[in-house]
């Protein structure tokens, strides 16, 4: 292989030089280009929507709700995806930390892994949140309260930072091991996925499962008019919310699948498929707004009032009549 060689299997925009050292070159190629590209408009989407989403949830008093703020934290780390996570990992990409693990690699690691991990314990929350509205609506109100709400959003943040700053700062390792692995390496990859994706995950399974099982014996059951009205309401929620997850899934399984094996693999898999598969949970964060723009009106009429500016002009009036 040639030292100063453009090597495309290990990424686009980077340069291999003395077989251990990568550098952005000076003369970046079509494909580079391309790539920074799709990858800045995938950020820019990202905040973008993600900020309709708070800005929807926070604005309109009647979307005051505890399933809505579930919703708005889940919004809040997909937005640091977009603001930090993505300019991070085109800075400093998995390939480039695998050839030489700086500090700056290791900071970007931490977010990535918070992040990530804030998403689906958030989604964990709300799976709950869904089971107590569809399983005991009669006392979902005074179990389901906006402080019980808030304090699961604190434990998430706070659990999501733990895991962050420690599988990475722990050994883990998003490349082979060259003779043998450390405990801590193994460790790290093998604990952080249980404890911040697949446990989570298989807890989001059978609580959707049972949710399922009980719309279904709810919808087959005789109701009053007020009380199908409320049942439907919910079983809605329940659906988007359980596509949103299951996005989630498709986006995060691969990856954390790829963390776990790959230390122990014999050969390293191409580059251009682990940048892939990092990209693709990365990507996630800009879907969930689409979703919730697809089933929910009042997240259209907030996002019509915000971009047609009809937003803007109630704050300008009311500092004009204060």
């Amino acid at each position: 292989m040639n030292a100063t060689h453009t090597v495309l299997d290990i990424h686009p925009c980077f340069q291999l030089v003395n077989l251990t050292t990568l550098l952005f070159p000076p003369n970046p190629s079509a494909l580079c280009v391309l790539v920074y590209l799709v990858l800045g408009l995938l950020s820019a989407i990202t905040v973008c929507g993600n900020l309709l989403v708070i800005i929807s949830i926070v604005y309109f008093k009647q979307l005051h709700i505890p399933t809505n703020y579930l919703i708005l934290s889940l919004a809040v780390a997909d937005l640091l995806v977009g603001v930090v996570v993505f300019p991070f990992s085109m800075a400093q990409t998995l390939t480039s930390c695998l050839y030489q693990e700086t500090v700056f690699c290791k900071i970007r690691d931490c977010f990535d892994v918070t992040v990530s991990t804030s998403s689906i314990l958030n989604l964990c929350c709300i799976s709950i949140d869904r089971y107590y509205a569809i399983c005991n609506p009669l006392t979902y109100k005074n179990t389901v309260t906006v402080r019980v709400a808030g304090v699961m959003i604190f434990m998430t943040w706070s659990v999501a930072i733990m895991i962050g700053i420690g599988i990475v700062f722990g050994g883990y390792s998003q490349g082979t091991c060259e003779e043998t692995c450390s405990v801590n390496a193994v460790l790290s990859n093998v604990t952080g996925p249980v404890f911040s994706f697949f446990m989570p995950a298989i807890i989001m399974l059978c609580i959707y499962s049972k949710i399922f099982i009980v719309a279904q014996r709810q919808r087959n059951s005789i109701q009053n008019s007020k009380g199908g009205v409320i049942s439907k309401t919910e079983r809605k929620a329940t659906k988007t919310l359980a596509i949103v997850m299951g996005v989630f899934l498709l986006c995060m399984t691969p990856y954390f699948l790829c963390i776990v094996f790959l230390p122990l693999a014999s050969e390293t898999p191409p580059f251009s498929l682990i940048e892939a598969l990092n990209w693709l949970t990365l990507s996630n964060s800009m879907l969930n707004p689409f979703i919730y723009a697809f089933f929910y009106s009042w997240f259209r009429s907030a996002c019509k009032m915000i971009l047609t500016g009809k937003l803007f002009f109630g704050f300008f009036f009311f500092f004009v009549l204060e």
